[in-house]
């Protein structure tokens, strides 16, 4: 049971002929309980008249998966299995990081019938959104209170990550374009496979010549090359407790996961097989053995649902899992947060049985450089010596990552991603990768 806005307004009214009585000599204490008796006896009448809302049944439609901040519609359909008709009001009970309305939303519906009402969400966190019921409130005939009840009817959207750093690939795009010989000639070296035959051009390398075809053609022939494919990319993302560490508007991990979904889509298009393994102490989420259009969708749906965890990295185990993932791995590219001496030791001495079989890119996300003011005060001299204390530990682990024989990569959340889809390229057109 629940009680409306006319309740008060109804023993509001009553206090008008109180005072009447009681100036005609009434006893006003006497008039005023009777007053108040008949507002009880109406409301609880008017409750036990308000149809049954356990008569209502739910039904949901909405979208399974939504990307973080794009707004979504979940669909609510409510159908009265009572004989009398409902006037009310209902709340669908989404948590409160699903960007739900607050509001409750009237209804009116005829028994036998059903009617649709729409949520607009605006999800503000990854992850697996639910509501697990919905209230609904049904009005009595003099709308003085009514029934209320609770009803299971449980629904769940999957927020994945926004993929933000898509905006760079299109541009990097092109430069594979042009490492795959469309725009540019290629010679034969490590790292690259035989491509096709073309006509001889003035200024060609004659090396590259082919003389069986050419003698078996009118003209001269030559051979061009492009970037090998097949290769084996692991992507390792850290989600111990360093990946929990504000950066910008999220957290490292977040930064991470950009960098790793325009890294896996610019060697998806590059013909190479992209992995992807999220790990602490134990995996959070795996990905191999998916290639082709396929590829992004499984990604950033084994993504959603991890969230930093505050436990250290077991390194030997995540490069255990690496070698379980492939047995040949071209390129492992490590996306964690190594910017403390002390804290690096396990992760540096793990790291030289790994460089002695791939090639190992290190990305760490880093706070961006913040400006300085004109009449700095103590609490800003203290934050900038404490970011030039981080940035020199920094640099120490990243001297000693590249003394291992790995390259360690460092930028803001909007930088990273772009710089180790750069550092691919480069690779490729070096032949090493």
């Amino acid at each position: 049971m629940y009680l409306t806005g006319r309740t008060p307004l109804l023993v509001a009214v009553g206090a008008v002929p109180v005072v009447l009585l009681s100036l005609a000599g009434v006893d006003a204490w006497l008039a005023a309980s009777a007053w108040l008796a008949v507002c009880v006896i109406a409301v609880l009448a008017d409750a036990a008249l308000a149809p049954d809302p356990r008569e209502v049944t739910v039904e949901r439609r909405m979208p399974r998966r939504v990307l973080l901040g794009e707004p979504a519609v979940a669909e609510v359909g409510l159908r009265n299995t009572g004989s009398r008709t409902l006037r009310g009001r209902f709340r669908d009970a989404w948590q409160p990081t699903a960007g739900a309305p607050a509001e409750r939303v009237p209804v009116v519906i005829p028994p036998g019938e059903r009617r649709m009402a729409t949520i607009p969400l605006i999800p503000r966190r990854r992850g697996e959104l639910t509501t697990a019921f919905v209230v609904i409130r049904s009005d009595g005939p003099l709308r003085l209170a009514g029934r209320q009840a609770k009803i299971d009817a449980r629904g769940a959207i999957r927020v994945l990550p926004p993929f933000t750093a898509r905006r760079h690939l299109p541009s990097r795009l092109a430069r594979l374009r042009e490492l795959d010989g469309n725009t540019s000639v290629q010679v034969r070296g490590q790292g690259t496979e035989f491509d096709s035959l073309r006509e001889y051009v003035r200024g060609d390398d004659v090396r590259a010549i082919d003389w069986r075809a050419t003698a078996r053609s009118t003209t001269t022939m030559l051979r061009t090359w492009r970037p090998e494919r097949d290769r084996h990319v692991v992507i390792v993302v850290d989600t111990g407790r360093t990946s929990a560490a504000r950066v910008g508007d999220g957290v490292r991990l977040d930064a991470a996961m950009e960098a790793a979904l325009l890294l896996a889509a610019l060697a998806n298009r590059a013909g190479d097989h992209t992995h992807l393994l999220m790990f602490d102490r134990v995996i959070r989420a795996r990905v191999t053995r998916v290639d082709g259009p396929a590829l992004l969708p499984a990604l950033v749906d084994a993504m959603a649902p991890v969230e930093p965890q505050l436990i250290d990295t077991d390194w030997d185990g995540a490069f255990a899992q690496v070698r379980a993932l492939t047995s040949r791995p071209s390129l492992v590219v490590l996306l964690t947060a190594q910017d403390a001496a002390d804290a690096a030791r396990g992760f540096l001495g793990s790291l030289p049985g790994l460089t002695a079989r791939a090639h190992v890119l290190v990305g760490t996300v880093t706070q961006e450089a913040s400006s300085r003011e004109q009449r700095p005060d103590a609490a800003s001299v203290y934050r900038d010596a404490a970011a030039q204390k981080t940035a020199q530990d920094a640099a120490t682990v990243a001297a000693a990552i590249a003394r291992t024989g790995a390259e360690a990569i460092a930028d803001s959340p909007e930088l990273l991603p772009p710089r180790i889809a750069d550092r691919y390229l480069a690779l490729k057109a070096a032949g090493r990768l």
